[in-house]
């Protein structure tokens, strides 16, 4: 679990860089619609609009790399750079050997298998960039402070990464090279099985999506379906101007759903912990889920929604991911089309408006309010009548007099705060940081005073193991590790 949680951490690496895509791509296909529709551009507004396409065009289309390169990174110790030149290395390795002209000349029977060419042809994907990255990272950890010989002290220590990387990464392709089309052929049944259901698989992938945000699954499964693994490509295409003329399904139809349930949704169901709150309990209520549903809306990030109620009641976080799942059915059936770039709040339902492949966003209003009614009578109907803890329904009746909370931007005070209540720099053994936690490893858990940290106005605490400690901040996160790692 902790592995599968520092993957998804470092997944978001190459993910944060999407939001620049998603901007860049929306105002140029505003100003120049004859780059996704045909025709000559001219003019220096069309050739700005064009300019702007091709820059974010750069990174969708090169996403697998940025996965390499993410990843290797971020599961690298100290994020060192040098895991991600070895993530790299690691990726033209395995790219090559198992690239379709290789392959083909080491087995020539692959050549006369169809579905076999078509996995070797889609080699160079996210999928196979994450495991560069691993194998960068992995190498990096392991062989960082290796001493070789007088003779070989050049390549001693962190210059031997690269090379250890490539040979890991020549064993990974030899594996792959039978591994790899069977793997490809499950997530084309997975796929074409999801697909073959219409609406009905496209709500199942997106129940499937928030049910797995606890465990970091959900990174393996988007790539599936957003980008083109096998095929599909739902964010890819969509993003690439193309319509559902061009691909083989309703583009659009795996993002869509998305919108009501992040925007209109999580305020929703927001409202209604608010309403069922113990009364002395209800301003921090509002502190907890209040800025997280305006961060949904905003941007789509509903991490510190999501983890702010996934633990204290898990029963109401798989209802909450099946409203997904029926809300996408019915977006998928009504004919409402958007993409994101990042994820789906209303910045990017703005910038993907204008592209050939959306259509009736203004239905985000009556899809949106519905979202909005349903998810708030579920979850209050759930709460009141399974007597769930919610955040303000704790059995915890203690109120701690002293409150910083990050709407003030004290950083310096939060970060003492939260350090405070983990027993102080003495008990901290590591700090790392996400999207929107802390993550903290620890000596002895019996110092952890969780009523302490809450009181710096955090969204929620998760204690994975007896010596992990995780601190839902939001997304001004990074600035609270900062403080907090000066203190250290």
């Amino acid at each position: 679990m902790k592995y599968l949680q520092k993957l998804g951490k470092a997944l978001m690496l190459p993910v944060a860089c999407l939001p620049i895509c998603g901007i860049l791509m929306g105002i140029g296909y505003f100003l120049c619609p004859e780059t996704m529709q045909g025709g000559d551009v001219t003019g220096f507004l069309g050739k700005l609009g064009f300019f702007l396409v091709k820059a974010g065009g750069a990174l969708i289309d090169n996403m697998a790399l940025l996965f390499v390169i993410g990843v290797g990174v971020g599961m690298s110790d100290d994020h060192e750079g040098t895991a991600g030149l070895a993530a790299f290395a690691s990726w033209l390795m395995i790219t090559k050997l198992l690239s379709t002209g290789t392959v083909t000349v080491i087995m020539p029977s692959i050549a006369e298998n169809a579905k076999k060419v078509l996995a070797f042809d889609k080699i160079e994907n996210p999928f196979i960039g994450i495991i560069a990255g691993i194998i960068g990272a992995t190498c990096y950890n392991r062989f960082k402070n290796t001493k070789l010989p007088d003779w070989l002290s050049f390549f001693s220590g962190k210059r031997c990464v690269a090379i250890v990387s490539g040979v890991v990464s020549i064993v990974a392709a030899a594996i792959l090279l039978f591994v790899w089309p069977i793997v490809f052929g499950v997530l084309i049944a997975v796929g074409e099985g999801i697909v073959g259901l219409g609406p009905i698989g496209a709500g199942i992938y997106v129940f499937l999506n928030r049910l797995l945000i606890p465990t970091g699954l959900h990174h393996a499964l988007n790539n599936v379906f957003w980008f083109d693994t096998i095929g599909l490509g739902d964010l890819k295409y969509f993003w690439a101007g193309q319509t559902s003329a061009d691909v083989t399904w309703s583009l659009g139809m795996y993002m869509s759903g998305f919108f009501p349930c992040m925007m209109f949704g999580v305020a929703g169901a927001a409202l209604a912990m608010v309403h069922t709150a113990k009364e002395g309990k209800k301003k921090n209520a509002i502190g907890l889920v209040a800025s997280a549903a305006l961060c949904a809306f905003i941007c789509g990030v509903t991490e510190p929604f999501e983890f702010g109620f996934m633990f204290l009641a898990p029963a109401l976080y798989v209802v909450y991911a099946l409203l997904y799942g029926i809300f996408t059915v019915i977006t998928t059936l009504v004919g409402f089309r958007a993409g994101f770039s990042f994820s789906a709040g209303a910045t990017d339902l703005l910038f993907s408006a204008p592209l050939p492949a959306a259509q009736n966003t203004w239905m985000i209003l009556p899809l949106g309010a519905a979202a909005f009614i349903v998810f708030y009578l579920v979850f209050r109907f759930a709460i009141v009548k399974f007597d769930l803890k919610t955040p303000g329904r704790e059995d915890d009746d203690v109120e701690t007099e002293k409150k910083a909370t990050l709407a003030n931007n004290n950083f310096t005070e939060v970060a003492a705060i939260i350090l405070e209540g983990l027993g102080g720099r003495g008990n901290i053994t590591s700090l790392d940081n996400c999207i929107t936690r802390l993550r903290m490893e620890i000596k002895d858990y019996t110092l952890v005073d969780e009523a302490k940290i809450k009181s710096a106005g955090v969204a929620g605490i998760i204690r994975p193991s007896k010596n992990a400690v995780q601190v839902i901040v939001g997304t001004k996160v990074q600035f609270v590790a900062d403080e907090m790692k000066k203190m250290l």
